[in-house]
């Protein structure tokens, strides 16, 4: 099985990053985040005079999180016919106009489906979108300082995910179209942040035409990005179920996923810093603890334990997440990237469907008990992957050492004949 040991990202990035055109990329890719973030507050207030029931905004964010689903392996193919910098700012020009239609038919008092419509049209690029824009980081990074430039960019993935719904929030007091504009404003942004890039061009006709192959090592990191993401949804969504079960007041629910994204914001400036590729030891540990944080979250039964739990979970985001960024690049082709990485954001979309489902469906210890299955069963996965990985290198060495033994076993026994044949003597058989 290919890509078993530990992945060593390659890429064709210069040697050494220009500060600016990287700033710049980090910059976009904060913004690109805001308006997924910030959907979930403002669609429900968007849906609220329209429907005259805040939850309402749940069906806008079912319809944008299928769109990106269906549409992010056949758009970012379409991609790789196109140098990647035009085309993603060609993809969140069309997510702009979608946000903009929303705000407008939202101030029209249009029909709340056309406004889902509208929803689902703005999530049909983000798929794309995001995996083209976090290939053309290859671009800007060598491969030795990926791991940081990763780290930087989960960290800011997680301080967008804290703030865009508090500014959503608060704009939302002056009207529920302001918020959806600052949406507008906001993720816009990497259409005229994003660097010119000479090197990101469109890949020949050959690789234009190549197909990505899902390997069982790809989809082990697709399955563990999903599990990771349930596990997060769970903890986010059922947050206020959580509050009301402990007696608490349902808005005193929001300390949960803050306490987990303080620690993801941590977790990213780590990786930052440390700037390496973790060991498979490494990488077992953090989703054996994302599995006792859920747990601990699920069968607490106290605050305190719940608390400990999230903390956990977000102690080990931004690390397993740049673990598996770093997987799936060291496993496919650079014209592959965009696809493996969209696919990666797909598997994400999938794992939040799956909670979001479970708590509408079911009940709090029901979701949180398929969870953990989830998280224990790629746990189990990983480990068996990586020990196949450990015992196939190890008889590789194995035979490459008898082999250099008996190479320079066979030499020395050549030099012997000829010592011998100079002194007068005869060969040896």
């Amino acid at each position: 099985m290919a890509g078993l040991a530990a992945p060593t990202p390659t890429s064709q990035a210069p040697t050494a990053p220009a500060r600016g055109p990287l700033l710049r990329w980090f910059v976009s890719y904060g913004t690109f985040t805001v308006p997924q973030a910030a959907a979930p507050i403002a669609f429900s207030l968007i849906a609220l005079p329209l429907t005259g029931d805040a939850s309402s905004g749940a069906a806008m964010m079912l319809a944008m999180t299928i769109a990106q689903v269906i549409g992010a392996v056949p758009i970012t193919r379409l991609g790789r016919r196109h140098a990647p910098v035009p085309f993603v700012r060609g993809l969140i020009g069309l997510r702009t106009l979608a946000l903009i239609g929303i705000a407008v038919l939202a101030g029209l008092h249009a029909p709340f489906p056309l406004v889902v419509v509208g929803a689902a049209f703005a999530g049909l690029v983000n798929g794309a979108a995001f995996g083209t824009l976090r290939a053309v980081l290859n671009h800007l990074v060598p491969a030795g300082r990926l791991p940081r430039a990763l780290g930087v960019a989960a960290t800011l993935n997680e301080v967008a995910f804290v703030a865009s719904p508090v500014l959503a929030a608060a704009l939302g007091t002056l009207s529920p179209q302001a918020a959806v504009w600052a949406m507008v404003l906001l993720g816009m942004g990497p259409m005229f942040l994003l660097p010119r890039i000479p090197t990101a061009t469109a890949p020949g006709p050959d690789r234009v035409r190549s197909r990505l192959r899902l390997t069982p090592s790809i989809l082990l990191w697709l399955v563990c990005g999903a599990a990771g993401s349930a596990s997060i949804a769970a903890i986010e969504i059922g947050a206020v179920s959580m509050a009301v079960s402990f007696g608490m007041p349902a808005t005193w629910g929001v300390v949960f996923p803050i306490a987990l994204c303080v620690t993801s914001i941590l977790g990213g400036l780590w990786v930052s810093v440390r700037n390496r590729v973790p060991r498979r030891r490494t990488v077992l540990a953090w989703l054996a603890v994302t599995a006792l944080g859920v747990a601990a979250v699920g069968f607490g039964q106290s605050v305190p334990a719940t608390m400990i739990g999230a903390l956990l979970v977000g102690a080990v985001l931004a690390p397993l997440a740049t673990y598996y960024s770093l997987a799936l690049d060291a496993l496919v082709a650079p014209e592959h990237r965009a696809e493996v990485f969209a696919q990666l954001r797909t598997a994400n979309a999938l794992g939040i469907i799956t909670s979001s489902a479970l708590l509408s469906l079911a009940s709090l210890q029901t979701t949180f008990t398929v969870v953990i299955a989830l998280m224990t069963t790629v746990l189990l996965l990983a480990a068996l992957v990586f020990t196949a990985g450990w015992v196939q290198a190890r008889r590789r060495r194995i035979a490459r050492d008898a082999a250099e033994q008996r190479a320079a076993h066979g030499d020395a026994q050549l030099q012997l004949d000829d010592d011998v044949l100079e002194a007068g003597g005869q060969r040896l058989p």
